[in-house]
Parts: C-alpha cells; structure tokens; sequence
C-alpha cells in the first residue's frame, strides 16, 4: 500500500503540471484587460507601465514558469514563515491578484474559514444523513420509507441550488423569520448567544447543500447494499446463526461501502462547485464568492490559483479513494 501510495503521488506531479498548463493557457488567451476597470483619465503608458509591474509584459512561457515557481515554493514558504516565524521566502514576487494588488494566498486564507464552516459542515451532515437512509431504504426495499427516500433524493437531484437557496430564505427567511436571509461574515462567536446566532445564520446554507449531498450518497449507498443484500455470503452468514444485525451492519456494510467511498471522497471537490452558487444566494463571503469577483473582474491570477486548488482536491481525493478501497477490503492488494 505504501510503495502504491509513493506511485500514485509521483504520476500525480505530471498530471497536476499539465492541467496547471492547460489552465493558464485558457486563461491567458481568454480575452480581457486587466487596466480596463481603470479610470479613463490614467494616460496609456501609466497604463503600460502598469501592466509590466504585472509581469504582462513578458512571454508566455516565462510567465507560466514564474507561476509555478511562485505557487510551488514561493508562496509555501511564505506559509512556511508565518508560521515559525523564519525569513525563509525573503523577498520572492509572491502571486498578487490584479484586483485587490494583495497576494493571492492572503486573500484565500481569509475566506477559507467561512467555506469550510459552511461547506465542511453540510458535506459532513449530507453524509451522516445519507448513509442510514440508503442502508435503511435497502434493507426495507419498496417499504414507505424507502419511497420517502426515493421522493427526497429526486427533489435532491433536480432542484438546483439557486433556486432550494432561495426558495428556503423565502419560506423559512422573510414568511417565518426564523433565520437571517444574509450570512454575516463579520460575526465572532464569543459566548452562548453569539454561538446560538452563528447557527442560526448556518442552518439554511448547511441545509442547501446537505440536500445534494444527502440526493446523491443516499442513492449510491441504496444500490450498493441491495447488490450485496442478495449475495451468497449473506445466506451463509443468516445460516450460521449470525444475528440480523451483524449481518447486516458488519459484512454487508463493509463490502457495500466500497464503491460508496469513491463518491464520497470525490464529493469533497465538488462539494466546493456547488458552493459558489450557494455562497453567492446567501452572501457568503467565502471562496466561491471570490471566485466568482475574480472572474467578473478578470483577475487572472486569482482564478487560476482557485481553478489549480480544485484540481489538486480532486487529484487528492482520487488516491485517498483508491487507498481506502485497500482498507475496506482485504482482497484488494496494490502490488
């Protein structure tokens, strides 16, 4: 498992380098000017002088090498000296965004604790929802809960989050007044009523995107434990004497979570897609919203930082799949 695990990182260094070369080749030839929000009355060459402090000025290929060098080491070491307090970035160009002219990564670690609150905590209620319901629904095929399930996941799958966003601050916002329709970014958790208003203000986007999470495991867990239900082991298992629960719960499970961990692990990215929507119907001021802003405002720098951090993800993930199809199942062996 281990020498695998060495393999997969060392294939994934080439495939993350293509798609970091495929990314800024599309974003760079994407038309756009980065001065073109400037005022009318800056001259044209302040404007080009500007434009070379960019780094614009310069070929294609030099500038996608800066790139990598400043996404690969500059910035690491930059997170490296924040937090041991060494020098060891010295005074290396770091990736500044057009938009804000403050560096990238700046930028994304302050708006990173707002998506994780949200998005890491409805993945994290999507799937502890959605695995009971696809094993209960299994196990009591075409019982009226098994029907709910199938109702609910339906819904899940076709109702975009721009509409489930706003349908809920509707209902739930402006008729009942239970929650705030605006999430404030700006809100510290200090004592028992600030903490009570933090969840208050996360229960509606928690619960738009648990409901996708919640649509899609739920059905993955449901056919997997039917295929497994209905396997010789489990006779054999019921013919030992084994009681319905450790049947149920310790052989069926195990062998039905393998293919499950793949969309749950490969969730996590998307997960991610599925927030931009979200953060911008509830005023999220988190990752998807900045991405969002960069793009309306053709920060380049910003998008392609943003668009490479969702690649690795999914590269990640992808072999934190693979791996954990060796823990599940012991016939599995990487060799």
């Amino acid at each position: 498992m281990f020498n695998y695990t060495v393999r997969r990182l060392v294939v994934a260094v080439p495939t993350l380098l293509f798609i970091s070369l495929i990314i800024f080749l599309l974003l760079d030839l994407a038309p756009g000017d980065p001065m073109a929000q400037m005022p009318l009355t800056v001259p044209p060459e302040v404007k080009q002088k500007m434009r070379e402090a960019l780094g614009l000025g310069e070929p294609i290929h030099v500038r996608y090498l800066l790139w990598l060098k400043q996404f690969f080491l500059v910035e690491p070491l930059h997170i490296f000296d924040s937090l041991l307090g060494t020098d060891l970035a010295g005074d290396a160009q770091r990736i500044i965004s057009w938009q804000t002219r403050s560096p990238v990564a700046d930028i994304i670690a302050q708006r990173l604790p707002q998506t994780l609150w949200v998005v890491g905590l409805a993945y994290l209620v999507g799937v502890l929802i959605a695995l009971p319901i696809g094993i209960i629904s299994a196990y009591r095929q075409y019982s009226v809960f098994d029907q709910a399930g199938t109702f609910v996941s339906m819904i899940g799958y076709s109702v975009p989050p721009f509409f489930s966003g706003v349908l809920v601050i509707v209902i739930f916002s402006v008729k009942l007044q239970w929650f705030p329709s605006v999430y404030d970014t700006t809100h510290n958790v200090v004592d028992w009523d600030s903490f009570v208003h933090q969840l208050r203000q996360m229960i509606m986007p928690v619960m738009v995107l648990a409901l996708q999470t919640t649509a899609q495991i739920s059905r993955f867990m449901r056919a997997s434990m039917l295929d497994n239900l209905n396997q010789d082991y489990v006779r054999t298992a019921r013919a030992k004497g084994m009681t319905e629960p450790t049947v149920v719960l310790v052989h069926v499970l195990r062998n039905s979570m393998i293919p499950v961990v793949t969309v749950i692990a490969l969730g996590v990215p998307t997960i991610f897609g599925g927030a931009i929507i979200t953060e911008q119907v509830f005023k999220v001021n988190g990752i998807g919203q900045l991405l969002i802003t960069a793009i309306y405002a053709n920060d380049i720098p910003m998008v392609q930082t943003l668009a490479f951090i969702f690649a690795v993800l999914i590269v990640l993930f992808n072999l934190i799949a693979d791996v954990l199809y060796g823990v599940l199942d012991p016939r599995i062996r990487y060799e």
